[in-house]
């Protein structure tokens, strides 16, 4: 069971706070998307749990301090998908998914039988396994996409870090990605933190949302009760209307505001 606390959290660029005082406790199995508008501070949540920028207060999982580990048991606890990752070209598909394997492989130690069929595993779930040796270089944006999200889950992680995951990604294999983080969470308990802006999905497959704007929380809580139109309007300055489905969806319809 994983536990991952944010307690006082404050994320500051060249004297300018970004994320304001973050609190928040997600259990073993949870889901929570962050939401709002360019610039509210979801990202920097993100990289501050994944240790990339400096923060202050405390993100902990079960009780351990993020900034007192060691990057490999960072590696081996936290799994993060960034908006823009590194890409090197002249890699294959199969070897950078196995990059996510390193926080168990052991100096001057090679693969094991087990590390190849999470590989395989993962591939085949998110409908790469025909490009396993094909070069990164001649991917599209949301093949590579789908690849930065396969090795992320090949890390094994309990703890999971998404930002803008579905961004490159046509409506199907949205759908596949986010059904198989889902399932992962519920079967494994698979903790997981998203920064979304597709609001109709975040509402889907997120147990809570917390809205964040000028680096503060602003609303929080189920997709029924964040995505109201008049929180949209005053946060994202959008005109919408807000349908909901008889399985509980809650649809984000965008309107004009001019008449043809």
């Amino acid at each position: 069971m994983t536990a991952l606390g944010f307690c006082d959290v404050r994320v500051s660029y060249n004297g300018i706070e970004a994320v304001q005082g973050f609190n928040d406790l997600l259990h073993s199995g949870e889901w929570l998307c962050l939401i709002g508008p360019n610039g509210a501070g979801k990202s920097s949540v993100l990289r501050a749990a994944a240790g990339l920028v400096p923060y202050t207060g405390s993100i902990a999982i079960d009780q351990t301090e993020i900034p007192a580990t060691s990057a490999r048991w960072r590696a081996q606890h936290i799994a993060y998908v960034p908006q823009s990752p590194l890409i090197p070209h002249d890699m294959n598909v199969h070897d950078y998914v196995l990059l996510g394997r390193n926080p168990y492989v052991g100096h001057f130690s090679s693969e094991t039988k087990q590390d190849r069929e999470v590989i395989h595993g993962v591939l085949e779930r998110l409908d790469l396994i025909d490009f396993s040796h094909r070069r990164l270089g001649t991917l599209s944006g949301g093949e590579l996409q789908r690849l930065v999200i396969a090795r992320a889950l090949a890390q094994e992680a309990p703890v999971l870090l998404l930002d803008e995951p579905t961004s490159a990604l046509d409506i199907g294999h949205q759908q596949q990605a986010l059904e198989l983080v889902d399932k992962l969470r519920r079967e494994q308990g698979l903790t997981v933190v998203s920064a979304m802006h597709d609001l109709t999905l975040a509402g889907m497959y997120a147990d809570r949302l917390v809205l964040m704007h000028q680096g503060a929380r602003v609303a929080e809580g189920s997709a029924k009760e964040v995505l109201k139109p008049n929180i949209l309007s005053e946060f994202y300055g959008v005109s919408a209307r807000v349908h909901h489905e008889e399985d509980g969806t809650v649809v984000v319809i965008p309107q004009r505001t001019t008449t043809r």
